[in-house]
């Protein structure tokens, strides 16, 4: 147990960590911060262009709110995406990247796991106002379902909260994990309905079981991807401006929880001896 002073201490270095995460991500730059919105706006355009144009996906319009913008739904779970991305990613190097300050001092480790995913939520937080803004002005009345969205982004946080704790370990003792980690977040990506709408999944299983004779449960599959619950809770709380279903909520708020169970146990279990790996 941290003595009062040694809490303090440590929130005192989290919140230290936390702005120098944020103001050295694009230091030296022209733009500055104004890449945070910068780089998901670019990704918005590719998509919107591939998929929306090009391929010529359709999810529909929002049930009730009526808003039929692709960009905009595309947004609602890309923004996601790049939040859970970015923690996860940044999270997994904190230790290996501050080698030299654990080395010289002793504080509670996963502080420098927090600071990244606090990071990256500010940017989260600074995407979605503006994109709350946009829907605002689209017709969608997004600001009685903000306080809903606000806990979705905390579960979220704590979902990449607790991958970073245990990838960050991992990446410790095993330098290869962050190239392994890279490549399944762009299989993760393509594996959640973000760039395309569930359906899309029903109608290739219909697809496979009627033309090919295959019965692949493509869709159950899917499910077990707590991202797809995240993702359906988002769009369904700003773009639809409906409450979402019980059985998201569920996942969301479960895997977050698990997420978190398995990441302490394994940063409590391997995490005194970081600074000999290192």
């Amino acid at each position: 147990m941290l003595t009062r002073a040694e809490r303090r201490s440590a929130r005192e270095l989290f919140v230290n960590l936390t702005m120098r995460e944020v103001r050295g991500k694009y230091r030296r730059t022209v733009l500055g911060n104004f890449w945070s919105l910068l780089n998901p706006l670019a990704s918005m355009a590719i998509y919107t262009v591939v998929f929306g144009v090009l391929i010529r996906i359709n999810p529909g319009p929002g049930d009730p709110s009526g808003l039929d913008v692709f960009a905009l739904w595309l947004m609602t779970g890309l923004l996601a995406w790049n939040f859970l991305s970015a923690g996860v990613s940044q999270g997994m190097g904190a230790l290996v990247g501050n080698a030299g300050l654990l080395t010289k001092v002793y504080f509670p480790r996963w502080v420098l796991v927090a600071s990244t995913v606090s990071s990256a939520a500010i940017t989260y937080a600074i995407e979605l106002g503006v994109l709350a803004v946009v829907l605002l002005l689209f017709g969608s009345f997004v600001l009685p379902w903000l306080p809903m969205v606000l806990v979705v982004a905390i579960l979220l946080g704590l979902l990449g909260f607790g991958l970073g704790l245990t990838l960050s370990v991992l990446n410790v003792y095993f330098r290869d994990t962050q190239h392994f980690v890279a490549i399944g977040l762009q299989v993760w990506f393509y594996l959640t309905p973000i760039v395309y709408p569930l359906a899309l999944v029903r109608d290739a299983e219909e697809r496979l079981r009627t033309e090919e004779g295959l019965d692949l449960p493509l869709e159950e599959l899917f499910m077990l991807n707590p991202m797809t619950h995240f993702v359906a809770v988002l769009r369904n709380l700003l773009y639809d401006n409906r409450f979402p279903q019980a059985v998201d909520l569920l996942w969301c708020a479960g895997s977050a929880a698990v997420a978190m169970v398995v990441g302490v146990l394994v940063f409590r279990r391997f995490s005194h001896r970081v600074v000999e790996e290192l």
